[in-house]
């Protein structure tokens, strides 16, 4: 098997370019997209999750290896086939009625893009009948909702008995995140997994999808 360390080592470090460098220089070695795609690129954000979730990488170290991700995929994206680039699942994500803060939202959409999850972004202030009808039109099978506000946390509750009184429980997973909500919370409405950060919530969702 290729060696994908230098291409990881580098991803880890946030380098755009010397990534884009590396990713080139195994395509003109004959190396599979797909390989450099899950060997290199992938298991390398696997480990900045992890990383994160640790406290051994913060937001803007994350943010600068998630945007190298995103130049070294460009590269890739013309060469896999639609099978290679399948995705891990497909997410609808948002900020619930009466809270605006999306920082942390973005952070998460982010990672789960580069880690192969197909995103729907509703942004902030997001009614519970709209992440519904976001699932139910796009046959999405995870809903992520974040909440920054004490006061907003309730709508987190209501969209969970939304999703369960529209027959969709069953069909996904949902998670929840946010700086006052605690596992807790989480198992007292009914969500699937809490995600202290991006990192851990990457983790969590590749678990339960697995």
């Amino acid at each position: 098997m290729a060696d994908f360390t230098q291409i990881i080592e580098t991803l880890i470090a946030g380098d755009s370019g010397a990534l884009e460098g590396l990713v080139k220089k195994a395509l003109d070695d004959k190396l599979a997209a797909k390989e450099v795609l899950n060997d290199g690129l992938i298991k390398g954000m696997d480990i900045i999750g992890e990383k994160m979730q640790s406290g051994d990488m913060f937001i803007p170290e994350v943010l600068r290896s998630a945007n190298a991700m995103s130049s070294a995929l460009e590269l890739l994206r013309p060469l896999l086939s639609d099978e290679d680039m399948s995705v891990s699942g497909k997410v609808v994500i948002g900020t619930v009625k009466g809270d605006l803060h999306d920082i942390g939202k973005n952070l998460v959409k982010m990672m789960l893009e580069t880690a192969g999850f197909e995103v729907i972004d509703l942004g902030v202030d997001v009614e519970p009948k709209s992440f519904v009808d976001a699932v139910k039109e796009n046959k999405m099978n995870v809903l992520a909702l974040s909440a920054l506000l004490t006061t907003t946390m309730p709508v987190m509750k209501q969209t969970v008995d939304a999703i369960t009184e529209a027959g969709l429980r069953n069909d996904v997973k949902i998670l929840v995140g946010g700086a006052p909500v605690t596992p807790q919370y989480a198992d007292q409405i009914g969500a699937d997994g809490y995600a202290a950060d991006a990192g851990s919530a990457t983790l969590l969702l590749k678990k339960l999808m697995g």
